[in-house]
């Protein structure tokens, strides 16, 4: 009889565990700040024409019941280029006189960006309702917008659940799904998985690890592979979320 019961309560364990939800929202407090690292290498034909990393600084201004408010600056931005034969980088805590002719370029150009003040309104299923840019600066916004996150379901959702959140960029149309890899006290992990087209026609794969307290994405890693003009390119973006 012992024996019988210990095993029913392992049974009944397992399926608890294996039951496990969880209800993905972002759950930010005013006054929260987060430093947000990412990096992005794009290859073409096999050989690497841009890295690129970004830092930035985040801060929640308010939050209203489902909404918050942030503010975001880009803090440093460093880049290697290779554009026909011509090799170009650019960091942007180094002076003008660590600068060569390129770099000094890239640091005007750049410059205006990096001053930029972002301020978005979300939700939190982690939708960007709002985002301006002061000064507003063309093309400010989408560099931006490359540090927006997953979606999260509306749903509560368990290891083995999936859904799909389609976004468009200058032209090609990405299917993003994402797939509840496992479920644990700290964290949630996703799986990445997608296609890509429009302009370009490819597929997405990586990994997303979630705090499941707040709902920040902690680490998020994907990898696009498309063809475009005939031309085979490889994106590979990292991101790493750390709480001040």
């Amino acid at each position: 009889m012992k024996k019988f019961f210990t095993v029913l309560l392992l049974a009944v364990t397992l399926i608890g565990t294996a039951q496990e939800s969880t209800l993905l929202r972002l759950d930010y407090t005013k006054g929260d700040s987060y430093t947000i690292t990412m990096n992005m290498t794009q290859e073409m034909g096999g050989a690497v024409m841009m890295k690129m990393m970004m830092g930035m600084e985040t801060e929640i201004t308010e939050v209203n019941k489902d909404t918050y408010s942030s503010v975001m600056k880009f803090t440093k931005m460093v880049m290697e280029m290779n554009q026909g034969g011509m090799n170009i980088t650019f960091d942007s805590t180094k002076s003008d006189d660590e600068l060569d002719e390129m770099g000094k370029m890239m640091k005007a150009q750049m410059g205006p960006t990096l001053q930029a003040v972002f301020y978005a309104k979300g939700n939190n299923l982690g939708e960007v309702l709002e985002m301006r840019v002061e000064p507003n600066i063309p093309g400010a916004s989408d560099m931006a917008n490359q540090s927006n996150n997953v979606i999260f379901p509306k749903k509560a959702v368990r290891v083995g659940d999936t859904w799909a959140i389609e976004k468009e960029n200058k032209g090609m149309k990405m299917n993003f799904i994402y797939t509840v890899k496992s479920i644990v006290s700290s964290k949630v992990v996703l799986g990445v998985s997608g296609k890509i087209s429009g302009l370009a026609g490819g597929t997405i794969s990586g990994s997303m690890d979630i705090d499941k307290k707040s709902g920040v994405p902690l680490k998020t890693a994907i990898d696009m592979s498309m063809s475009m003009s005939g031309q085979e390119m490889k994106t590979s973006m990292t991101g790493i979320t750390i709480k001040n």
